[in-house]
């Protein structure tokens, strides 16, 4: 996997398997708008695009509505957003939008297995970031693939939602146990499972170091 050393944040373009190589984080919002929905039969109005709400996306935004795109804005969580994109029925054809570097990595580790696609490109917050960067052999100009990212389809991918988000429901105790919900990916099989857990409060004691 892509180690990001320091650098802490990237431009990420991610979509579903439908416009999976259709896609250019290099081109413009709108060019890649129009990419994906020729890819998904449909036209630019009826893409919904999900993107960080930060003001360094401002023009991003601006860019996205004048295209025709609706905008769904969320406060944080881009690793679900990403899913997202090659989740059936969830709403959301392309993340849009600078968030975290690992984020990015890890959103490419399910990407890969459920058919999608995420690229990406370093992002430099000041020239302090970008000199530091260069000298230590960053090259904040290269567009980071799928096989840069995560190079092997031997990739495991899981999350357990901890308060509701986008993608997942939190844990909910039920007075003497807890329910999860869990999404698990397995890259060389192309497998995703939804789990939907009951834990028994009083039996996961016994083998707990911690009380619940």
């Amino acid at each position: 996997m892509f180690d990001p050393g320091p650098f802490v944040y990237m431009n990420k373009l991610a979509v579903g398997p439908e416009a999976k190589g259709k896609i250019d984080i290099e081109a413009s919002i709108t060019d890649n708008l129009k990419a994906i929905a020729k890819a998904k039969h449909r036209s630019v109005e009826d893409l919904t695009t999900i993107i960080l709400d930060r003001d360094r996306h401002r023009d991003m935004i601006a860019e996205i509505r004048n295209a025709g795109a609706r905008i769904r804005q969320i406060p944080d969580g881009d690793v679900a957003a990403a899913l997202m994109t090659a989740w059936p029925d969830s709403g959301v054809d392309v993340l849009i939008g600078i968030g975290g570097t690992p984020e990015g990595v890890i959103a490419a580790c399910a990407l890969r297995a459920m058919g999608g696609e995420i690229q990406g490109k370093l992002f430099a917050r000041d020239e302090d970031e970008l000199r530091r960067g260069h000298e230590a052999g960053y090259d904040f100009d290269k567009i980071l693939t799928m096989d840069d990212l995560v190079s092997s389809e031997d990739v495991f991918f899981a999350a357990t939602g901890i308060t509701d988000g986008e993608l997942l429901k939190g844990v909910r105790y039920l007075g003497d146990g807890v329910k999860t919900d869990s999404l698990v990916v397995r890259g060389l099989t192309g497998t995703v499972r939804q789990i939907i857990a009951t834990h028994s409060v009083d039996k996961l004691q016994h083998f707990s170091g911690i009380k619940y």
